[in-house]
């Protein structure tokens, strides 16, 4: 009778993995915590918590279930440093005849597992059918079009699961309301507390191992929110639902200085780790909307993300890597600012943006497009460093999503595949959407001068920079027009300006795992713009 060893990895939590199907009796299903996966980069501790929690409580569910688990503690004296050594040293230590695993999140380990399926112990790569989609439909898809861009992508995919359907026309005769979503958030309205997960003596053992192992890393500990089983998973399914979805969409642009969630889910850690299933997700979302308790472009708004950005970058993920990795269109090349390790800069907006990624290891996707990823992209920082950063830091971040949306859709580094024009933006978007100009020393209103927002000559000095790249852009020819209005003189200002601020910025060396600790506390050094 075939004995198999069913790895699975921390973003696999989910009793309906196909690997977990049809087992044969003998099977050992194995969970491993492992050094190296925590240090590659230097994830969030708060990251690291929530996956080695999550794990160890589902390794409980499946024993509960009848199955017959091997769970490696990190600190285990036997633990193999890497995972796929580990996995091979248990598949000999029970006998198993093969190692099966579905499809894993990041490039890396789906190329070193495939390296071994023909190996004296072969491994069995198996699809991952949680998602919409696959890889392989995505790339049917995409080689139907000349330019694969995800609004075409979302529309056959609404087709294809009827989710806000009305016959074969859209819910509300239109497929998209983002022009409903850009409401700058007003002072009075308050925004409901998010849930507080009780820690039981699983969690609090991983939080302790965890500031033990990788205390040193960027981030605390202090404030850990996420849910760790499914069933805090839904509790929180449930509180966006009833508390923030009809808020959802007007607001889900606007940025406050105090608050760091504001009406958002929070829900992507647990759809990526599967606490949570996306289609069950996105219909429940949808039955707001036929209840009448949501509005509908906060009901598309959301499903648009889950349905749409969420499984197409997916798609691009593993249709174009490992090239897309590589891609640097821009030819950025500065190295990481020191203030996104340590938080130390002037600038309001950035210095919140990176305190709250530090506190929760949670930013929401205006912050990490249009404050941290807009000033990078202005400041034109390597899309190396600007990739390993949010994957270190974010909780909800793995590779297959996170490099999509940072290379392509923040840096524009893959040439305009993911998108049409860059998402680069003056100090002037930030004061509308948010009230951090209020408590900065900048002034988003002037462009020169010691109290200038860096944000505005950084946007003119970029856009002049990269003019033989980008002014052939249709989408940018009204703001090339205006730069070429522009005097020689206020050029020249606007020029000397940006390249003074860049002049301060000190950067990082790129992260490696062999250091003892994460960047910006190794002596590195703060970044803090002072004016001459």
């Amino acid at each position: 009778m075939p004995r198999p060893l069913v790895l699975l990895l921390g973003d696999q939590l989910s009793h309906a993995m196909a690997s977990l199907r049809d087992l044969p009796e003998d099977a050992v299903v194995a969970l491993c915590e492992v050094a190296a996966e925590g240090t590659y980069v230097p994830h969030h501790p708060q990251k690291i918590a929530l996956i080695l929690s999550a794990m160890r409580h589902f390794a409980a569910e499946l024993r509960d279930r009848g199955h017959r688990v091997h769970y490696s503690a990190l600190d285990d004296p036997d633990n193999a440093p890497t995972l796929i050594g580990e996995a091979e040293r248990l598949a000999g230590l029970y006998g198993c005849d093969e190692v099966r695993v579905v499809r894993p999140g990041e490039w890396r380990l789906w190329q070193a597992m495939g390296e071994r399926k023909h190996a004296a112990l072969p491994w069995r790569l198996i699809e991952d059918d949680r998602f919409f989609t696959t890889p392989e439909a995505f790339a049917a898809w995409a080689r139907k079009r000349k330019a694969p861009r995800m609004e075409h992508f979302y529309r056959e995919q609404r087709r294809r699961t009827g989710l806000l359907m009305e016959d074969d026309k859209p819910a509300g005769g239109q497929w998209n309301f983002d022009h409903d979503n850009r409401q700058p958030l007003p002072d009075s309205l308050a925004v409901p507390e998010p849930p507080r997960h009780h820690h039981d003596a699983v969690t609090e053992d991983v939080l302790a191992l965890v500031a033990e192992h990788f205390g040193a890393h960027f981030g605390t500990l202090d404030a850990f929110h996420w849910p760790v089983t499914r069933r805090q998973a839904l509790v929180d399914l449930r509180h966006f639902i009833e508390h923030l979805l009809p808020d959802f969409g007007r607001y889900q642009d606007a940025i406050r200085d105090a608050e760091p969630f504001l009406f958002h889910s929070r829900l992507s850690a647990a759809l990526n780790l599967g606490l949570l299933v996306p289609r069950e997700v996105c219909e429940a979302v949808e039955r707001e909307y036929h209840e009448e308790r949501a509005p509908l472009n906060s009901v598309e708004g959301f499903i648009r993300q889950v349905l749409g950005w969420r499984e197409y970058v997916r798609g691009l993920y593993w249709t174009r890597m490992p090239d897309y990795k590589r891609r640097n269109a821009l030819g950025a090349s500065r190295g990481l600012p020191a203030a996104f390790w340590s938080g130390d800069t002037d600038l309001r907006c950035l210095a919140r943006a990176i305190e709250m990624t530090r506190d929760h290891a949670y930013a929401h996707h205006i912050q990490r497009l249009m404050v941290t990823g807009n000033f990078a992209l202005l400041c034109d920082v390597a899309p190396e460093a600007l990739c390993d950063w949010y994957l270190a830091v974010y909780a909800d971040a793995c590779e297959w999503v996170e490099l999509p949306n940072t290379l392509g859709m923040v840096l524009h580094a893959d040439g305009g595949l993911m998108g049409s024009k860059p998402y680069c933006a003056s100090g002037k978007y930030i004061d509308r959407m948010s009230d951090h100009c209020r408590h900065c020393r900048y002034d988003p209103k002037r462009a020169t001068g010691p109290d200038a927002c860096p944000f505005n000559s950084l946007y003119w000095a970029f856009l002049e920079r990269h003019a033989d790249t980008l002014s052939g852009n249709p989408r940018m020819k009204l703001i090339y027009g205006s730069l070429r209005r522009m005097s020689d003189d206020k050029r020249a200002a606007l020029r000397e300006q940006a390249a003074a601020f860049l002049a301060r910025l000190d950067s990082v060396p790129a992260y490696s795992p062999t250091h003892a600790q994460s960047p910006h506390r190794a002596g590195y050094g703060p970044l803090r713009e002072t004016t001459p």
